[in-house]
Parts: structure tokens; sequence; C-alpha cells
């Protein structure tokens, strides 16, 4: 038997083969990642569809045509019948694969690859899905949900704001400037990687085929800077360019009706032609140094108070006798008069009425002066960094019975000077706004990992007793397990070491983690407490699984059923198959996507937790298995299968010291411990085997209680103290 304590000769020598292994391991685990990612990039070669492949997709009377010479896009055609056979072919737009152009990857570590079809105004002809391993549509909820997902995209067009919302669907197909599409029930992140996917790469189709300078990522605008204020009169916001101003004139304005029905039909701009027509000003009131200049204190805050984040509000004024609303305008509608636009699309305008009487400048003061406030909502995506144009529609008649219409547009363009807008780095696709929809979750998982650490910072409140430690700790896995997996999908999963892998092999970022925020969160948290306290902190608190097994086992204990209790070489035996587990899916991302789809399954996390059982019979069976298999032997799939609590124990080698408090008496001769751990983690010497160790806290529970520790018995009966053993981290320890 090997020594446990750190003085012991046998324990150096034990080491030291420790050590020895953990080289050799190492360095032929490296060179077989290098043969195998050598054989893979020789034969590694991108596949794209050929002009008879994607011939099927498109069937009369459209028609493919040649390949784009410096795009990697085929232009669509459409070929109309007649009696006198075919005639000329009429371009219609351009197919292309996304993954030419945004390759995002998926939680396989693999971007999903979709076929987009974009007519000549932007609008999506078709959209099919030609590859993907995403985890949930592989084996889960299978390709079908994906399927009709991207279905919904036929007929929108990358000029609305097209978001994902479950049954908001409103339409949209009718030119609204804002749609929804209904997503697929657990698997939120991975169709949102499939809608960044999309929309990316059919915007930048759009920019370079069909002549878009519009097509903004709603979720890369910019914003204006919050805190940036300056006192300013009007002279001083004119000065620093805070104010669009233009002036129409009557001969401006004939001018731009030459050659239409409208010419002439004005008999004052006629006989006036240097005269005022309109005069149309325009100030973004979201700017501090704007809206609190220009509004009084009162009137500000009742503004910032009403507008939701992501909105903007205008203050817009004309002067002349040509009013930005016609007579008959009702406040609180769309403005009959007025449009907005920014790189070419159209933005809504509000009404927004506010009580209070903005200062505009000393020559706005006449009784031909006339002001609103508009709203510009979130959704539109407004970019307060872009410029904008404002339009004062004019319509002329022509004739008396059925009169002929002509309309312009007189336009005033505005930009926000760059010191008072923050600016988005790139035009790339991100996550900011899912972390944004997700603000709450993330604070209630962040206020439970905070009370967590402080549990396990501070446990002598928690274990004071047994019952109290047992509520406390049957919440938090009930919160663990409704809150984190069912809810919120947080789940951990060797997918995620597989997906990274698979991602590093292909070259590309790791940066599609970001689109899943619960998972970001819980893995930067379990990497700090790997540190410190190794893997216990996750696998005993924080693995909705193993919170579901922790459950079932308390269960099977009220109702008595059997408990089973190996003998500890078998359980020493068996707790190093997870370890051969772990090579074997870690070394699938090397040699097959296919195989490390099938690999991963050995985990039922997402049966159990991502789908709730709902799935094919094999892998439901699995997981009932896994459960019931819990009942009777205590957490048996987290001891002996689980790759992601092997990978974790490797990792918590690394962690900074032996934190649960251990006393010379332990396993010398005391025992209790030892043998009331349901992990087996405890050792014969008393020395607490942290690679096992789940953190349940029962062996501090017995460590302080009067009543359980036998050492502490002594104590008190003998009025001596026992001495405390050192908590210095020793390498067997580890």
């Amino acid at each position: 038997m090997v020594n446990a304590w750190p003085n012991s000769r046998d324990g150096a020598f034990a080491e030291s083969r420790v050590q020895k292994a953990w080289r050799c391991g190492w360095q032929w685990g490296r060179q077989l990642a290098l043969l195998v990612v050598a054989f893979l990039c020789l034969g590694a070669q991108a596949v794209t569809l050929s002009k008879a492949q994607l011939a099927q997709y498109f069937p009369e009377p459209l028609v493919v045509g040649e390949k784009d010479p410096e795009l990697p896009v085929w232009p669509l055609f459409r070929q109309m019948r007649s009696d006198k056979g075919w005639g000329d072919p009429v371009p219609v737009g351009f197919a292309f694969e996304s993954l030419d152009f945004a390759p995002i990857p998926g939680f396989s570590g693999t971007p999903v690859n979709l076929l987009i079809a974009l007519d000549d105004k932007g609008a999506f002809l078709d959209v099919k899905v030609l590859s993907q391993r995403e985890p949930v549509f592989v084996e889960g909820l299978g390709p079908v949900p994906l399927d009709k997902f991207v279905d919904q995209y036929q007929g929108l067009s990358i000029t609305q704001n097209i978001k994902i919302g479950s049954n908001l669907n409103q339409g949209g197909k009718g030119g609204s400037a804002n749609v929804y599409v209904d997503g697929v029930a657990k698997a939120t992140a991975s169709v949102r990687i499939v809608n960044q996917s999309l929309l990316s790469a059919a915007l930048k189709v759009a920019r370079a085929k069909l002549g878009f300078a519009a097509g903004k990522d709603p979720d890369m605008v910019g914003h204006i800077k919050p805190n940036v204020f300056e006192p300013m009169d009007t002279p001083a916001l004119w000065q620093r360019g805070l104010i669009g101003h233009r002036v129409f004139l009557n001969k401006e304005v004939e001018a731009a009706f030459k050659g239409t029905v409208g010419e002439r039909q004005d008999d004052v701009a006629l006989r006036e032609p240097e005269s005022v027509f309109s005069a149309l000003l325009a100030m973004h009131l979201n700017v501090p140094s704007v809206g609190r200049n220009v509004l009084s204190e009162k009137g500000w805050k009742y503004l910032m108070s009403w507008i939701e984040p992501g909105d903007h509000a205008f203050l817009v004024a004309t002067r002349g006798r040509y009013s930005l609303v016609s007579p008959d305008y009702t406040p609180g509608a769309v403005p009959d008069r007025l449009t907005l636009t920014q790189s070419g699309l159209p933005i809504e305008l509000r009404d927004f009425v506010l009580d209070d009487v903005p200062r505009l400048p000393a020559d706005w003061q006449g009784h031909d002066v006339k002001w609103r406030i508009f709203k510009v909502i979130s959704q539109a995506s407004l970019d307060p960094a872009e410029p904008l144009d404002f339009a004062l529609s004019v319509t002329r008649e022509k004739g008396q019975m059925f009169p002929e219409k002509a309309r312009k547009d007189l336009v005033l363009k505005m930009q926000l000077p760059a010191e008072f807008v923050d600016v988005p780095a790139s035009d790339n696709k991100t996550w900011h706004s899912l972390w944004r929809e997700r603000a709450v979750e993330i604070g209630v998982l962040i206020a439970a990992l905070a009370l967590l650490t402080a549990l396990l910072v501070r446990p002598k409140w928690i274990t004071a007793s047994p019952k109290r430690l047992t509520q406390i700790r049957t919440l938090y896995l009930l919160f663990t397990l409704g809150f984190i997996g069912w809810y919120a999908q947080g789940q951990l999963s060797i997918v995620n070491l597989t997906a990274g892998i698979q991602a590093l092999l292909a070259g590309r970022s790791l940066g599609f983690f970001l689109y899943d925020p619960m998972t970001v969160v819980l893995w930067a948290y379990v990497a700090v407490s790997l540190l410190a306290w190794g893997r216990g902190t996750f696998c005993g608190w924080l693995c909705p699984f193993g919170a579901m097994q922790d459950l079932v086992g308390g269960l099977a204990r009220l109702v008595k059923l059997p408990q089973w209790r190996l003998h500890t070489r078998t359980d020493a035996r068996l707790k190093k198959l997870k370890y051969g587990v772990l090579v074997v899916v870690l070394a699938m991302p090397f040699i097959s996507a296919s195989w490390t789809d099938k690999a991963v399954e050995v985990e039922p996390f997402k049966t159990a937790i991502t789908l709730v059982f709902d799935r094919s019979w094999p892998f439901v069976a699995w997981a009932l298995a896994l459960l019931l298999l819990s009942a009777f032997l205590y957490k048996g799939f987290c001891r002996y299968l689980c790759p992601l609590g092997a990978g974790l124990a490797v990792l918590g080698r690394f962690r900074l010291w032996n934190w649960l408090p251990r006393r010379a008496e332990c396993g010398q001769p005391c025992q209790t411990c030892r043998h009331r751990c349901e992990y087996q983690a405890i050792k014969p010497q008393g020395a607490i085997e942290y690679t096992e160790c789940f953190q349940c806290l029962d062996c501090v529970v017995i460590y302080e209680s009067e009543e359980l520790c036998a050492p502490r018995m002594l104590e008190k009966r003998k009025g001596r103290v026992i001495p405390v053993r050192s908590l210095a981290l020793s390498k067997l320890e580890r």
C-alpha cells in the first residue's frame, strides 16, 4: 500500500512514477495528434456544389448560369416559354453557399452550410440546409426542425430586420421593416448561429453583387455615447454640427418637378421663386449634449424614461409655407409628409407626445414654425454612426376629375460628429444582442454562482448540522437541474471540448461559444473553481445531470432501496474507466466528425437535459438506465464513465490547495468520514482524493460535529485539543 503522507519515501516514489507516466503519455499523445492532423490536412478538400447539382435545386423555368469568376456565386436566370419556344433568359438573382462567406462554427465546431438564393431585390428565393453537424439536429431533434426553420426565410428580405422569437412571426412578407421567425425549442443557440450565418452571407453577396450599400447588420450598429455632455446654447449646437438644417426655395422645388405633371402647378412658386418654400431642421435628442440642452431637465428625464434601450428620438421642425405634417394630421400617427431612410432602407417614424417646449433657434419662433418629436424603435436598427436622410414629401396634382399626381422628396442629410458616437469595430455578426436578450438569465446564474462561492469559502454555517446541509444542498441541486439545465440549457458537456478541437483543427475561431452565454459564464466559473477547489465544484453542484442523479439517489435512500458499495479495489479500478472514455472521445475529432457525433453520446446530457427525454428510444433507454443505476450505486455514471468529469479531474490536479479540513487522527485511527463518503473519495490513511471528491461537504459536517467526529468526542471528553492537519497541498493528494 502506498503511504499517503508527503514525508514518505514510498510517496515520493509513487509521485515520480505518476510524473513519468504523464510525461510519456503526453509525448505519445502529441505525436499521434500531429500525425492525424497532418493526414487530415493532406486529404482535406473543400466540397462545393457543381452546376449540375445546383440545377437540381432550381428546376425550370429557372436556369443556373456559369459560376462568377471573382466570387463563389452562381447567377440564376428565368426563361419564359411561349408559342415560339423559350425566350431570352432574364436575370433573377444569385445562388451561393453560406460556408464561402460566413463559416461560423456551430456547437460541433463545424459550420452549418446553407444553400441561399437571393433575388435582385435582396429577397430570399429559397434557403436549404446542405450540411450540418449540430448535435441537437443530428441525433437529438433530427434534421426536420432545422429544415422547417430555414424554410421561413423564403420571401423575406435582407432589407428587413429579421429576428428570432417563438410564436412572434408577424408575416413580414408584405414589406414590413421588422419580421420575426419562429425559433426551435431546445436548440436556441444553434438556430441563432444559423440565422447569423445566413444573414451575414446574404449581406456580403448583396453588397458585392446587388449594389447594396444597405443591409446594415442590426447587431453591429453604433451607439450614442451616454456620458458625453457639454452645456451648449443653440449657436454652439450649430457650430458643432449637432443640428441638421436645410432651406428649400420655391425655385428649387419647381426645378424638382420639371418634366413631370407637377411642373408649373404652384402659383406661389412661380410668382416668388426666391422665397422660402420650407426650411427643415432635425436634432438627435438621444445625444445628451443635444437633448439636455434643447429640452428642460424634466422633459429630458421623461423622454429617457419612456424610450427603450436601442430606441432613438428626433426633434424635427419646419418653417415656411409647407409643414412637416398636413393640416388634418392626427397626433400620435405616422407622419404623412416626413420619411426617414438610412443607406436606402426605410425607417419608420412614430410620433411621440412630449409636454415640453424645446428651445429652438432664435429665428425659429414664428407662427409658421411646426415641430414634433418622433421615435424610432430599436427593431429598426438605426445606426447613429451612419448618415440619415430626412425627406419632406411634396405632392402636386394636375387635373380636376381624375388628377394626375407627381411626388418629389426634399432631402435633408445629417450625420452626428464622431465624438458623440461609438462606432462598431467591424460589420461581422456578433453575439452582443443575444447576451442582452438573456441578461436576466445571466444575472440569475451569476447570483447563484456568487451564493455557491460564499458557501464553499465559508462552509461553517452550512455544515453546522446535517439537516441544514441536506436542505440547502437539495434546494441548490433542484435549481441546477430546473434552471441551469432545463430552462437555461446550461449543461456543460464533453461536446464543448470536441467542438473546440474541431474548430481549431479547421483553423476557425472559438467565438461560436459566445452564442451560448450560459455556457460561457459557467465555463469561466469552472475554470476559476478548478484552480481553487478542483472538479467537485462543477460535478457536485453545477452539473444538471449530476444533480438529477443525486436527487434520484436521495429518493432511493428515502424509500430504502438497497445501496451498493463496491470494494475499495474494485471502485478504484472502475474509476479509471472514465479516463479511457475521455481519451477515446477526444481522439474522435482527429479521425471523423460522424464518429465524434456518435462517441459523445456516451454522455446522456443531451437526452436528459437538452431534449428532456424527447428522443428516440435507444438514447432515452441509455439515460434512464444510468439514472436507475444511480438509484443503487451512488452517481455511478459520474464516478466511472463521465468523460467530462475525467477531463475536469485531470485539470483539477493543478488546484492551489487542499481546502477541506482534516485532523491528524483522520484515517489513523478514525475511519468515520471514509466509511460515510458516498463517492469513496477518502483513502484509508485519511487523505482526500480530490480528483474523485464532489464537494458534498458531508465529511466537513462530521469534522465539525461533536456527536459524529470521534476525535472531537474524545477531545470533549478528555479536555485536550486535537491538532488540525496542515492544508498544504501535497502532490499525492492531487
